[in-house]
């Protein structure tokens, strides 16, 4: 007897439970479980105050040098997700239909991946640190009479932070936008369009929600910063993120609870600009973009 409709779709149904069993179970393990777990834990106060459960808490946010780190930390996330979205964007957009040795230069471009996040703050340590290459080229050139102080900084940071992330905003607008269907640029340049007015009013809204989804994970990529900040940067002064701060309390201070409960405040910050920026791109534009690519 055939299969009615209703018992095909069942198991359709059930073949995509058990297909997806193996990635729910394992974000379970690895997501959600240390999750619940570090909350459980945050609750748990070495020394209980008047707040009881809420001790750790009460006592990060009554604290301005714990609490300072969610600001210090987002002016350092912000502009490099800014600088990286909008250079990535310029590069990919100009990319979009194929150049001279692309594969070569989009080879140098995503290079810093394999670098690694000690090695690529070695090296810049050494070319834009105070007696790094760059200073010493400025100084014998006479183009300035003091070493500029680009590391131990916060702009030491950025510089780290923007190379380290660049390449995976940068390979996935240029993929996102090789795909929008080149004939729309072309019938926009028939209509007498010129290039600022295709990118502004047809492509850039197509654009727009791949765009807010490389600004999200740039965003939180930079918002967890952490041995760039060591390295590179002034981890007990102006680049003492809340990553640090959790780090400190954990195996200087050893209160781990007191470190979870800090590494909660992290994650809901994050949570919160990543809502932030989904609520952004339900306004954007959604429309199909894909088409045959690169002509």
């Amino acid at each position: 007897m055939a299969l009615t409709r209703s018992d095909r779709r069942s198991e359709l149904d059930l073949l995509a439970i058990l297909c997806l069993a193996p990635s729910l179970l394992y974000v379970l393990a690895m997501f959600v479980y240390p999750f619940v777990y570090g909350i459980y834990i945050s609750l748990q106060p070495a020394k209980r105050g008047a707040a009881g459960i809420l001790s750790n808490y009460v006592a990060f946010f009554s604290d301005a040098y714990q609490y300072s780190t969610i600001k210090t930390t987002f002016l350092l996330a912000l502009p490099t997700t800014i600088a990286v979205v909008l250079i990535a964007l310029f590069l990919a957009y100009g990319m979009r239909r194929g150049v001279w040795f692309e594969r070569t230069i989009t080879t140098i471009l995503v290079l810093p991946i394999s670098l690694g996040v000690v090695f690529l703050s070695e090296g810049i340590l050494g070319f834009y640190g105070t007696n790094g290459w760059l200073n010493q080229m400025l100084l014998a050139a006479g183009l300035i009479e003091n070493p500029l102080e680009l590391t131990h900084n916060s702009i030491g940071v950025i510089f780290s932070l923007f190379m380290q992330n660049f390449p995976f905003c940068f390979l996935m607008l240029l993929g996102y936008i090789s795909g929008i269907d080149p004939s729309l640029e072309s019938s926009a340049r028939m209509l007498g369009a010129g290039p600022w007015t295709i990118f502004r009013r047809v492509m850039f809204p197509l654009i727009a929600p791949g765009l807010i989804i490389a600004f999200a994970l740039v965003f939180v990529m930079s918002f967890a910063v952490f041995p760039s900040a060591v390295m590179v940067g002034q981890p007990a002064g102006s680049t003492r993120t809340i990553s640090i701060a959790a780090y400190q309390q954990a195996f200087e201070q050893y209160d781990m609870s007191y470190a979870s409960a800090i590494a909660v405040i992290m994650g809901l910050c994050q949570l919160a600009a990543l809502v932030a920026i989904v609520l952004v791109r339900r306004r954007m534009t959604i429309a199909t973009t894909m088409g045959v690519g690169k002509r």
